[in-house]
């Protein structure tokens, strides 16, 4: 088992949370030639995202607060092989209908990796010492969708979209082994309640009661909400309104993600410093700016995919700003509860970002307009957000 405050752990976690983000970013390329083979249209195609991310909230409203009494480890062993025979099935789907259910599961797999690997963090730290550990996992993390969409696009070329199902098996089934082999258990002492659905509930409600974890709750569901938006409508503007083919949209999506690794180096050297709140406030400034740089690109009709790919890498160094610190500052008065206060954090997150792709999908059409003033929206309102934090707040920093 690895010890519990080395590189090595940090690594770990960083591969748990990565799970997701290639679930979703490894078929990216795959959409359109998805829709074709299942005589899809776009909408049908897009709930294959914003599906896997409903499933993924709902999942990880369950999975924190079973860790909080049973430990992180045997919660993490169940739901990634759940993930790996998912995965499988995707490849294998003979519909999309089919498809978008057995996304579904996959999500529900996959869902307690990013909520245990969280609350991981908060067993071991807390203020901005979890900030900083979150920050240098981000920072691990982002080379999987740095690499995952051109992997993807590959595949896709090589060897059709089933493929790629194939390739998130055979990565959940490592994270199996690793999780199985490596990882310690962090949970020292189950949580005093008893397991039970109104005990859940009643703890789901004080979380939400919490001015504190009610601010920074909303300046991550801001931020994140603007990536999904990315995500979400990315594939189809670069692809078929801006014709690039799926490797090189692979490509233009790796190198745009660059910026959120940026952002949480950046962020791991300024928040013992500075503290989680105003390195927050920087992360938004980062935000607002990358939405409205591509709102004004596409109002102005710039028709190379750099006018879009620029602007989201400047969204996405603020997002590593912002992010992790957020986390950390939301998880930390929870330290015997981190399990159940990290569920929350991702279930809102997820659902918020759910509906955001929804309205994407719909909203696509002739132009990037409509995605570009979405983005813009939620990078301006994270900022708003994060600075009325920082007005506001009243715990200390530690």
């Amino acid at each position: 088992m690895l010890r519990r405050d080395t590189l090595a752990l940090t690594a770990l976690l960083a591969l748990l949370t990565a799970v997701g983000p290639i679930s979703v970013d490894m078929y990216l390329p795959s959409l359109p030639d998805i829709g074709q083979a299942f005589g899809a249209t776009v909408p049908q195609v897009q709930l294959t995202l914003s599906g896997f991310l409903l499933c993924f909230a709902i999942g990880q409203i369950v999975y924190g607060p079973v860790s909080d009494h049973i430990g992180r480890r045997p919660v993490l062993q169940v739901t990634l092989i759940i993930f790996v025979a998912a995965s499988i099935g995707c490849a294998l789907a003979p519909s999309v209908d089919m498809l978008i259910v057995l996304r579904g599961v996959q999500a529900f797999g996959v869902a307690a990796a990013p909520v245990l690997a969280r609350a991981i963090v908060r067993d071991l730290h807390s203020g901005a010492r979890a900030g900083r550990e979150l920050s240098r996992m981000g920072t691990i993390m982002a080379l999987a969708p740095a690499i995952a969409p051109s992997l993807g696009g590959l595949v896709q070329t090589l060897l059709g979209w089933q493929a790629n199902f194939y390739l998130m098996a055979a990565f959940g089934l490592y994270a199996f082994v690793m999780v199985t082999v490596l990882l310690p258990e962090t949970l020292e002492r189950p949580a005093d309640a008893t397991l039970s659905l109104s005990s859940i509930l009643r703890r789901y409600g004080e979380f939400l009661r919490h001015r504190s974890f009610l601010s920074y709750l909303a300046i991550l569901s801001a931020g994140y909400g603007g990536l999904f938006a990315w995500i979400s409508g990315s594939s189809f503007a670069l692809q078929t309104l801006y014709g690039q083919s799926a490797f090189a949209f692979g490509l233009t999506f790796a190198g745009s993600t660059l910026g959120f690794l940026c952002g949480t180096l950046i962020a791991a050297k300024l928040v013992t410093r500075y503290g989680i709140d105003r390195t927050i406030v920087w992360g938004g400034i980062w935000l607002a700016t990358g939405g409205l740089a591509m709102l004004l690109a596409t109002a102005i009709d710039l028709r190379s995919p750099l006018a879009l790919a620029v602007p989201i890498a400047v969204y996405l160094v603020g997002l590593g700003l912002a992010y992790p610190q957020a986390i950390a500052g939301a998880l930390t008065p929870f330290s015997d509860r981190a399990g159940a206060a990290s569920s929350v954090l991702g279930f809102v997150q997820q659902v918020v970002a759910s509906a955001i792709g929804i309205v994407v999908g719909h909203s696509l059409g002739q132009s990037a307009l409509p995605l570009a003033a979405i983005i813009a929206a939620l990078g301006a309102l994270a900022l708003a957000l994060a600075i009325l934090n920082l007005r506001h707040r009243r715990l200390p920093e530690d």
